[in-house]
C-alpha cells in the first residue's frame, strides 16, 4: 500500500520526456530510428559537395541533388502505404536491403568518376529505394501512446522527433563537410550508407513496438433472449445468412465487405498542409547551398559544417521547448506564427551574412521555429488521418518537404551560377514569406470546417 502510494506521485511529477522513455521499447526504436535517418542530412548535401568538386558547377550539383530528392518524394507515400498494409517488419527488411545496396552503388560510382549521365541514373535509382524512417518512428509513437491517459504525450513525442531530426542535421552537415574537405570528396557518401544499414537493421528487429496491421477487437454476442435481438430476428423474417444460433448473432450476419481505404489526400485539410510544406521547405536548401557558396568564396570551407549546424542547433532547442509546454491555440495558428518568425529570422541572416559570428547567432535564433513547424504539421495530420493510414499521412508530409527542398536546391544552384551568395540568401526570405498566406488559408479552411 505504501509502495503504491509512493509510485503514483513519482509518475505524476516526471517530466514529459521522462514519461516517454519509461514506455517499454521506446528508447530502442527512437535511437535506432535516429541513426537510420542520417542519410536525410548527408546524402543531398553530399551529392552537392561531390558533384561541385568534380565539375565545378553549382547547377549540375544542385540539379542532381534535386533529382535524387524528387525520386525519394515520388515513392515515399507508396512505401508508407505498404508499411500500413503489411506491417513495418515484413516490408522493412526488403526495403532496407534495396536502399543500402543502391546507396553503396552510387557512392562507389562517384568514387570511380563514372560519366555524369550514369550518375544521374544511379541517383534516381537510389532515390527510388528510399523511405521515411521518421514516419515509421512517429507511427510507433502514436501506437505506444494510444492509451487515453498518455494522449497528452503525443505533442512531446512529435516535438522530440523533430528535435532528433535536427540533431541529425547538426551532425550530418559537419560530417559531410569534414569528410569532403579532409578525407575525400566522395567519402561523405559512404557514412550515411553504413548508418542506414546499422540503424535500420536494429529498428526492424524490434517487433514488440511495431504497430499491428489489424487490431483485434473483442465482440460479445447478444443473447438470443435479448429483446432487441428478438425484434431484429422477426424483422429479418428468417432471411438466409442471418440465422441466430445459441451464441447469438451468427458470423455471417456480422460479415461485411470492407470498403476500399480512402486516399490520405482526400481528407480535408491535407492538400493545403502539403502545399505549405512544399513552399517553406524550399528555404532550407536555398539557405544551405547559398551559405556553402559564400563559405567557398571567402575560403572558409573548413567551417561550413559548423556554420550550417548552427541553424540545426536552434531547431533542436526549439523542439525541446515546444515539447515541454504545449502552446495555446490551434495547430494551424501555431504554424502561421512560426512561419512568420522564421521569415524574420531569414531577414536577419541576410543582413549579417558577412560576419560569420553574427550569422551563426542569427541562424540559431531562426532555427528555433523549425522543429515546432514540423511537429505542428505532423500533429495536424494526426488529427485528420485515421490510425490505419497514419504512416502514409506522415509520409506525405515528408514527401512535400522533400519536393520543396529539391526545388530549393535547383533554384539556388541556378541563381548562384549567374549571381552571388548575397542574392542567393534572398531566396529563403521570399519562399518562407510566400508560405505565410498559404498557412493562413489552411487555418481559415480548418476553422470553417469545424464550424460546419
Amino acid at each position: 500500500m505504501n509502495n503504491a502510494g509512493r509510485s503514483v506521485p513519482s509518475q505524476r511529477h516526471k517530466s514529459p520526456y521522462g514519461r516517454l522513455f519509461a514506455i517499454p521499447g521506446s528508447k530502442a526504436f527512437c535511437i535506432s530510428g535516429a541513426v537510420a535517418r542520417l542519410p536525410i542530412s548527408m546524402m543531398s548535401l553530399g551529392i552537392v559537395l561531390a558533384l561541385n568538386h568534380m565539375y565545378n558547377n553549382w547547377t549540375v550539383a544542385g540539379t542532381m541533388s534535386a533529382v535524387y530528392i524528387l525520386a525519394v518524394a515520388a515513392v515515399t507515400p507508396l512505401y508508407a502505404r505498404l508499411f500500413d498494409r503489411f506491417g513495418q517488419h515484413k516490408i522493412g527488411w526488403v526495403a532496407l536491403g534495396l536502399s543500402v545496396v543502391f546507396m553503396l552503388v552510387f557512392a562507389l560510382a562517384a568514387w570511380a568518376r563514372v560519366p555524369i549521365a550514369v550518375l544521374f541514373v544511379l541517383a534516381i535509382l537510389m532515390g527510388l529505394t528510399q523511405f521515411s524512417f521518421g514516419a515509421l518512428v512517429r507511427t510507433r509513437w502514436a501506437y505506444a501512446l494510444r492509451d487515453p491517459k498518455d494522449a497528452d504525450l503525443l505533442d512531446t513525442a512529435y516535438a522530440l522527433e523533430a528535435g532528433i531530426d535536427e540533431m541529425v542535421f547538426i551532425l550530418g552537415p559537419i560530417l559531410a563537410a569534414f569528410l569532403a574537405t579532409s578525407v575525400s570528396p566522395v567519402s561523405q557518401l559512404f557514412v550515411p550508407t553504413v548508418a542506414c544499414a546499422i540503424g535500420g537493421a536494429v529498428f526492424f528487429s524490434l517487433k514488440d513496438t511495431q504497430p499491428p496491421v489489424i487490431e483485434t477487437v473483442s465482440v460479445v454476442a447478444a443473447s438470443p433472449s435479448d429483446e432487441d435481438v428478438k425484434a431484429a430476428s422477426e424483422n429479418l423474417g428468417g432471411t438466409a445468412g442471418y440465422r441466430l444460433d445459441e451464441d447469438g448473432v451468427s458470423l455471417r450476419q456480422l460479415h461485411t465487405h470492407a470498403a476500399k481505404p480512402k486516399s490520405v489526400l482526400l481528407y480535408a485539410g491535407i492538400i493545403p498542409l502539403l502545399v505549405v510544406f512544399v513552399v517553406f521547405n524550399m528555404s532550407f536548401n536555398e539557405f544551405d547551398v547559398s551559405v556553402t557558396a559564400m563559405m567557398k568564396a571567402i575560403g572558409r570551407e573548413q567551417l561550413l559544417g559548423l556554420q550550417l549546424a548552427m541553424f540545426a542547433v536552434g531547431s533542436c532547442i526549439g523542439a525541446f521547448i515546444f515539447g515541454s509546454k504545449k502552446p495555446k491555440g490551434s495547430n494551424w495558428q501555431h504554424m502561421v506564427v512560426f512561419l512568420t518568425l522564421l521569415t524574420i529570422g531569414y531577414v536577419f541572416c541576410r543582413l549579417v551574412m558577412d560576419n560569420l559570428i553574427l550569422l551563426g547567432v542569427a541562424s540559431v535564433l531562426s532555427g528555433l521555429c523549425v522543429s515546432p513547424l514540423f511537429a505542428t504539421g505532423n500533429l495536424i495530420v494526426k488529427d485528420i488521418v485515421p490510425p490505419s493510414s497514419l504512416t502514409e499521412g506522415l509520409s506525405w508530409v515528408t514527401t512535400a518537404g522533400s519536393v520543396g527542398t529539391s526545388f530549393g536546391s535547383s533554384l539556388a544552384g541556378m541563381v548562384l551560377d549567374v549571381s552571388s551568395p548575397h542574392v542567393g540568401l534572398l531566396l529563403p526570405i521570399a519562399t518562407t514569406f510566400a508560405a505565410v498566406p498559404l498557412a493562413v488559408l489552411g487555418w481559415f479552411l480548418a476553422r470553417r470546417k469545424q464550424s460546419e
